[in-house]
Parts: C-alpha cells; structure tokens; sequence
C-alpha cells in the first residue's frame, strides 16, 4: 500500500495559494486514476483506488498545514502503512519554480507541514517538493506562500501537474531520482 499525502489549506480562498500545490496534486492523481470519491475521514479528504497495480490511498489533511502530521498519523495507524509507503507533496521556495525534486527523508527546512509530519511520524518518508521559487520583492514568505499564482505560473503549474502525473508510476515504484529527472526533462 502506497499513501499519497497532498500538504494544503482547506479554506476556499486557499485554494490557488502556492502553499496548496500539494492538493492540486492530488486533486490531479484522483482525477487521472479515477480514484474513488473523496470521503471525510481521518481528519482529511480520503480517496483510494490502484495506481500500477498497486493499492494506493490519497488524502488532503483538513487540519491546516502546520497539523497535518495528525491526520497522516491516524490512517496509517489504522491501515497499517509503513512510513516508508508514505509520498508527501509539498510546495518548496528552495526549489525553483517550475522544478520537482523528489527525496527520501532529511530535513523540513522550516516548511511548518513537513515539521508537523515529523513530529507525528518521524522523517523516514518520502517528498516531492514542488518549486515555487522565492519572492521577488521583499515580502514575508508567509504572505508569499499564501499569495495566489498568478496567470502565467498557473500555466505552468497545469503543465508540471501533468508532467507528475503521467511519471506517478515511477514514484509509486520509489525511484526518487527518476522520477525527478523524468518531471523536469519532459
């Protein structure tokens, strides 16, 4: 079994801020797989359903982003997933926009949703991080990550979108840098 975790905010007026990148993917990954409905449970929205023939379980933790290891803890206490079963997407102003990186475990880099998950699970997990580069202008990076997209980034974000997409298979089977290198060439 495979959990796909898409780090978020769950207020409509969240949903295009670059700090959701983690649930447009998943949003994206239920769409593409036709995974079933997405059902209130575990303190999140849940969605399952097989992606390259293996089980996979989808959510969006309804707990705010600096909470969310709570949710993640939960369902895998109750479906019994190994941490090392766990893939978390996560927006990342280290990265530059547009790119992926995907890794296995290390540090939070002061991103408060990956802080929370390795609080309530420990840090032996795997992450995409998703770029959203840093501000240009001297602004707060908290304005900056809860600031929306803007016209030409959500361009580009549909397309990075469909680039993960059609490479989840690679992900699900855990080739990190694979994968990363297969998003970003595309």
């Amino acid at each position: 079994m495979i959990l796909l975790v898409g780090l978020g905010n769950p207020t409509p007026d969240s949903n295009d801020n670059r700090h959701n990148v983690g649930f447009k993917i998943i949003d994206a990954i239920n769409q593409k797989f036709g995974l079933s409905k997405q059902k209130p449970k575990f303190k999140g929205l849940l969605t399952t359903g097989n992606i390259a023939n293996k089980k996979v379980y989808a959510i969006k933790p309804l707990t705010f982003m600096n909470n969310s290891g709570i949710c993640i803890r939960e369902l895998m206490e109750y479906f019994k997933i190994d941490i090392d079963d766990v893939i978390v997407f996560h927006d990342d102003l280290d990265v530059d926009f547009g790119k992926i990186k995907a890794k296995f475990g290390g540090s939070s880099a002061g991103h408060n949703g990956i802080e929370s998950i390795d609080k309530f699970i420990g840090k032996e997990y795997s992450r995409v991080r998703v770029g959203i580069g840093k501000p240009d202008k001297k602004i707060p990076v908290s304005d900056y990550v809860l600031n929306n997209f803007n016209e030409d980034e959500k361009i580009q974000l549909g397309q990075i979108t469909m680039n993960i997409i059609e490479s989840i298979p690679i992900l699900i089977d855990k080739k990190l840098d694979l994968f990363s290198s297969t998003v970003n060439n595309k």
